[in-house]
């Protein structure tokens, strides 16, 4: 199995750069990842550059917080898409989650994919905040909200992706929506674990090397 269709090619360092987005994108189109996370600001960059590449434009909303207005993620919802976006990775209110207020935390969900129609919407969970029984309800009513897919983490939180919580959300979702591993995956044994575990996508910054390490078949 190529894992090439499972990676999401992700930059988002606040320092991104236009030439950094153009290699991002070159090496997304090469490999052929399933898609190019990135920031707000180079969404039509990487929409121009990876126009009928197959490879799918992801970026992010409410990002890293998850804290802004629920109008201004819904807004920063419809300038993607009308950028070019195709995906969209958005954080649930952290502080609502905090409280056990899943109603807010699914009215949120619910807004951006009303604003975002026909295009997957990843709901980044930041699991390492919280138990695992809340995790649990988090993920029970974000996929009631109509969330395509199940994240664990944004990377700048206080840890990324476990094999625990992917096996987690993976059985809530119950093959009804995706699950993306992300946070802390920088090699192929790492990205092999967390897909036998159940995730369908995996997001990295080091995607390039996981390839180069599983076409030499390392622990393959």
């Amino acid at each position: 199995m190529n894992p090439a269709c499972h990676i999401d090619h992700t930059l988002l360092k606040p320092d991104a750069t236009h030439d950094q987005i153009r290699t991002l994108c070159e090496q997304a189109a090469e490999y052929q990842f399933a898609a190019v996370c990135i920031p707000p600001v180079y969404v039509a960059l990487a929409a121009e550059l990876l126009y009928g590449s197959g490879v799918e434009v992801a970026t992010v909303v409410g990002f890293p917080l998850g804290y802004c207005d629920p109008r201004t993620k819904v807004f920063e919802a419809r300038v993607a898409l009308e950028r070019g976006a195709t995906e969209i990775d958005m954080v649930i209110p952290l502080g609502a989650a905090r409280e056990n207020d899943f109603s807010r935390v699914g009215d949120e969900v619910s807004a951006v994919v009303e604003a975002a129609p026909n295009v997957p919407v990843k709901v980044i969970l930041e699991t390492a905040l919280f138990a695992p029984q809340i995790v649990k309800c988090l993920a029970e009513t974000v996929l009631e909200a109509g969330a395509a897919m199940l994240k664990t983490s944004t990377g700048f939180g206080p840890g990324g992706a476990t094999l625990e919580m992917v096996r987690l959300l993976a059985q809530v979702a119950d093959g009804h929506a995706g699950v993306k591993a992300a946070g802390g995956i920088r090699d192929w044994p790492s990205c092999c674990q967390y897909l036998r575990a159940g995730a369908t996508r995996i997001g990295t910054s080091n995607a390039v090397q996981i390839m180069a390490q599983w076409q030499s078949g390392t622990d393959r």
